[in-house]
Parts: C-alpha cells; structure tokens; sequence
C-alpha cells in the first residue's frame, strides 16, 4: 500500500464479502484485520484485495539498494544535471524578468509577473514539490496514459487559480490576518524542503526503505472529502484541487508580494483579480512541470527518475537553507559574520554609510539578483534612514523582510525609504520574503564603556 486512500479502497472491498461485518486497514503496518461472523475462505479474502488492485506478502525491502545498476544510473544523471545546471546558468535563465515595471494596478503586469514567479522562484518551491509528487505518481504507475499523468496537474492549477481568487478576496478585505511572519515562513520553507528531500530520495530508487514514509492527511479527512467512494488508488481530483489551492500558503517570494499588496488595497474585488490573475500566470511554468514527467515512459523512464530526483534533492537543499536564513539561523555559508575588535571602536567607518543632520543614511540598490551592497555597519543609538534603489520589481528580492525591524515591505520602483533607530549592538539579518537573497546590519557602539 502506498498511502491512506489505499486503506479505504482496501476496506470497501473487503466488506463486500459475505459475513464480514469489519475491517481495519493499516497502511503503516501494511496488515488488514478482517472482522466476521460464521465462515469465510481465503480464497475469497485475496481476491477481494486482488480485485482492488493489490496483493498479499511481506514487504521485504531493503534500505539500500544493492544493485549496481541503480547506482550508475544515478552518475549518469548526475553528470546531466550538472550539465544542463551549468548551461542554463549560462543563458541567463536563472535571471528571467520580464521588464522591469511594478504597477500592479495592471492586471497585464501581474501577470508577467506570475509568469516570472512560475518560472523561477515558484518553480523552485511550488514547482519542486510538484515535480516530485508527480515523477512519484509516473513512476508508480508506468503503464498510465499521458493524459492520465497530466489530469492531476491540470486539476491542481485549477484549484491553485481557484483558491488564490477566493483567498485573495479574503485578504483584500479583512487585512493581514493570513499574513505569516519571517519565522512562520522560515519554518514553513523547511518543512517543505525537507518533504521535497524525501521524495527526492525516494524517487533515485537507491534508498527502497524510504518507501516507507508516506506524506498522507489522516483517514477521516479522506472520508470527509468522499474520497472513500472514489475507485482512483492514490490519486483524486477532490485531492488534487485542494492540493493547488493550499499553495496559497507555501512561501514564495512572488506569492508574498501579491497578497502584500492584495491586503493594501483594501478591496475584495482587487484582491481576488490580483491573486488569481497571477495565479494563472504561473500555471504555464507549474503546467510544464506536470506535462514532463507525463510525457515520460519506457527504458528511457528509470534514469529520467533519477535525473528529477536529483534535481528535487537539489532545489530542497536551497529551499531548507533559504528557510534557515528567514528563521534567523546564521550559517558560515549563507549569513554574514560579526566580527568583534579586541579594543572599542570610537567611530564608524562604512563609504555606504552617511552622516546626515545627525541620521545615518544608508544607502542600497535592489535588482533581479539580490541587493547591492549588502553588509552595513551602523551605529547604536543614532537614526537610520535606509534608501533602497529598486530597478526590478519582477524579482523575489523586490519583497523585504526583517523580523527584527518589523519590515514586511514589496519595493516599488526608484526610491523607497525605512527608518528606524538601532538600540542593540547586534547584527540586524534582512532578506527577501523567500530567504533566497539576504543582507545584515553590524550595528556597533560608538562611545563604549570607558571611552571617552
């Protein structure tokens, strides 16, 4: 059994045979306890469970795959990956934008945005679960036409679209309460990247005891939904539909920037147009990603698998570290480090820094690839005025957060303006509303103890 809806499928059939009056399925322990009165054959119980689509045994799986050829698949498609990585690195394809215009009063524009979104930050979030749960679907079921393969993803855009245009009409009116802090979001990141590695492991077939982890909703909310009622092993389209439109939820920079500026406007009506016309637009780079593993099959299918494997490995990996960077976790790699003198520091030096009527302004230019500079040091007690250049809006760094200033901000073009007063002499972490591009304050003691 693979997940919950197999229990379900199972225990119908079951009941169907005379004198059984119950039955429990559990997919975790992979036993079906039957429940009845008088009589019953064998014969008859496996062909009930043969007639749903399973078979009686053992799960006898190993947790790692001894066979040689699972492992030379996997170099090969590693060597591609890599290839394809450095070639896409070079055609600038991990730099898309589409203009450079933030006037999302112009649903045309949000649109490009969503385009934007859904070939690069929502590709990479969205999209990398998606293609994970997808290849797991291909690969289960090998004999499935490519319109069968393709119906869940079609559906869960529809959903996708759907829920953004009712959601987005909640936020527009009621404000900010499905906003999530940096944290929340931080937290949110990881556990997706950690629910993208596992599929990403279990999709190379190196490691078969991985099958035993499943990603299911419990069993009553199945039946709930009807699911119960639904002959379709592992998949539904009640699931897939709701599945799309519970990625309203998942921290994308560029969803982020939406429902910011969902929840500004005020109104119901923008709110539901700009979330589910951006929502659309990312359907195309979601859609692509659902029509590949769709069109997949025969000898070609098993280092194809690996090779999405891989990749979804990769993008949890940048997905977890993104999460840790919003979660205020300072790694050697991704965040800045403080360095502190042996002997107080009187002033403070920084050529992007400026003294001005007493306020220290702080100069800074986002564009598609992050912010320029990034690394500040201030001081302690002394006003700041931050000025932040942007060029692109159609970029996730065009979304600002920073938990420790309270900053929750989309960028427009040209100048935009933060002020506050730094009262600790610590290090101020700020960063996109995805973690991908990040900054830090060095906020330091002018006049420490004893100087004078």
């Amino acid at each position: 059994m693979h997940c919950r809806s197999c229990e379900i499928l199972i225990e119908d059939e079951l009941l169907k045979v005379a004198g059984v009056n119950k039955v429990n399925v559990s997919e975790k322990k992979g036993i079906a306890e039957v429940f009845y009165e008088g009589e019953i054959s064998d014969e008859h119980i496996e062909k009930a469970v043969y007639d749903c689509g399973y078979s009686i045994g053992k799960d006898s799986k190993s947790w790692v795959s001894k066979n040689p050829v699972d492992y030379e698949d996997l170099i090969k498609a590693g060597i591609a990956l890599a290839f394809v990585y450095f070639i896409a690195k070079g055609f600038g394809f991990f730099n898309i934008s589409f203009g450079s215009t933030n006037d999302l009063t112009s649903l045309s524009v949000v649109f490009l945005v969503g385009l934007t979104a859904g070939l690069s930050t929502c590709m990479a979030l969205v999209g990398g679960l998606v293609l994970g749960v997808s290849a797991r679907f291909s690969e289960k079921h090998p004999y499935a036409t490519a319109l069968q393969k393709f119906k869940p993803h079609l559906i869960f855009n529809l959903g996708r679209i759907f829920f953004f245009v009712i959601l987005g009409g909640l936020i527009g009116y009621f404000g900010s309460f499905l906003q999530l802090g940096p944290s929340s979001v931080g937290f949110l990141t990881i556990l997706v990247g950690i629910v993208m590695l596992v599929l990403g492991l279990q999709t190379i077939g190196v490691f078969p005891g991985l099958e035993r982890i499943k990603f299911t909703l419990p069993k009553g909310l199945y039946k709930l939904a009807g699911i119960d009622t639904k002959k379709q092993n592992e998949y539904t389209n009640e699931g897939s539909f709701v599945l799309g439109g519970l990625t309203f939820f998942l921290p994308c920079g560029f969803t982020q920037a939406m429902q910011i500026y969902a929840i500004s406007s005020g109104s119901v009506l923008t709110g539901s147009l700009t979330m589910g016309v951006f929502a659309l637009g990312t359907a195309p780079g979601l859609l692509g990603v659902g029509g590949l593993t769709a069109l997949i099959k025969g000898a070609f299918s098993r280092p194809f698998f690996k090779f999405v494997g891989l990749m979804v490995m990769g993008l949890s990996v940048f997905n977890i570290s993104n999460g840790l960077n919003l979660a205020g976790v300072a790694l050697p790699v991704f965040g800045a480090v403080k360095t502190v003198s042996a002997t107080p520091t009187p002033s403070v030096t920084d050529p992007n820094v400026t003294m001005e009527n007493g306020v220290q302004v702080v100069r800074m230019t986002q564009n598609y690839n992050g912010y320029f500079p990034k690394t500040f040091t201030i001081q302690k007690g002394v006003p700041v005025k931050w000025v932040i250049t942007s060029t692109n809006s159609n970029s996730c760094a065009a979304s600002i957060f920073s938990s420790q200033l309270g900053v929750n901000k989309y960028l427009k073009l040209g100048e935009n303006v933060i002020e506050f007063t730094p009262t600790e002499d610590d290090t101020i972490r700020f960063s996109c509303s995805m973690g991908m591009y990040s900054g830090t304050f060095n906020v330091v003691d002018s006049n420490p103890k004893g100087s004078r």
